[in-house]
């Protein structure tokens, strides 16, 4: 991500360069502008630093992720932060133009935007480590099934006779509407099931239609067995 990251911080650095400018050079430009360098306009600007100063910080952090899923759960850190140098800007800009405005209020409001800000980027944070969590633990808890059907599909496709190809897709049928989330009570019958799979298995590449019959027909009892079991803990 650091790829990214770098694409990031020149687009970054481009933004703020423009907006110094701009703010400490356009009495220059536009000539009776009543924009003055006194406390209160010292105070907008210092605050819209360090807004920017958060997004580059939270750009970090969210192109710091591992892969794209959690890329993904942190990118409204970026589109927060970013919101809030957005008001700053307007609130700032509404402030400096008004004449005789108080430093007292630019700060007030400079604070309050800069603290709400904080706490959207706070409980963002939070949720987006909460649902992440989730989909991992629901990735665990669905790795027997997910495997499972890819070895039924890698098996039936080893068959070699109608037979036997017709025993193994009434095994992938039996697992493809299985429960697919497992827990801590399902231990032993997926293991159960996972030795009846590689039975079935050797069955399937020597084309032996009594054991595949037999092996196939385990294998679809223990995953009935293993769909009561999840009716009865949930």
């Amino acid at each position: 991500m650091n790829k990214h990251f770098n694409k990031y911080l020149l687009i970054w650095a481009i933004f703020l360069a423009a907006f110094a400018v701009i703010a400490l050079f356009v009495r220059q430009v536009i000539p009776g502008t009543t924009i003055q360098h006194d406390a209160r306009f010292w105070i907008i600007f210092g605050s819209i630093i360090v807004a920017f100063i958060g997004n580059l910080i939270c750009a970090a952090i969210a192109f710091d992720a591992e892969n794209l899923q959690k890329l993904f759960y942190r990118v409204p850190l970026i589109t927060i932060s970013y919101m809030a140098v957005i008001i700053l800007m307007i609130a700032g800009s509404v402030m400096v133009l008004i004449p005789n405005c108080p430093a007292g209020i630019a700060v007030i409001v400079c604070v309050v935007i800069l603290a709400f800000s904080a706490i959207a980027l706070v409980k963002t944070a939070w949720a987006g480590d909460v649902v992440q969590r989730i989909d991992e633990k629901i990735k665990i808890q669905t790795s027997f099934m997910n495997n499972l059907r890819v070895q039924a599909k890698t098996i039936l496709a080893r068959a070699e006779s109608e037979p036997v190809k017709a025993e193994c897709q009434k095994v992938c049928d039996a697992v493809r509407y299985s429960d697919p989330v497992s827990n801590d009570a399902l231990s032993v019958i997926e293991a159960k099931i996972t030795v009846k799979m590689d039975e079935l298995s050797a069955a399937v590449q020597a084309d032996d239609e009594q054991k595949v019959k037999a092996a196939a027909e385990e294998v679809i009892l223990l995953i009935g067995d293993r769909n009561k079991i999840c009716k009865a803990s949930k």
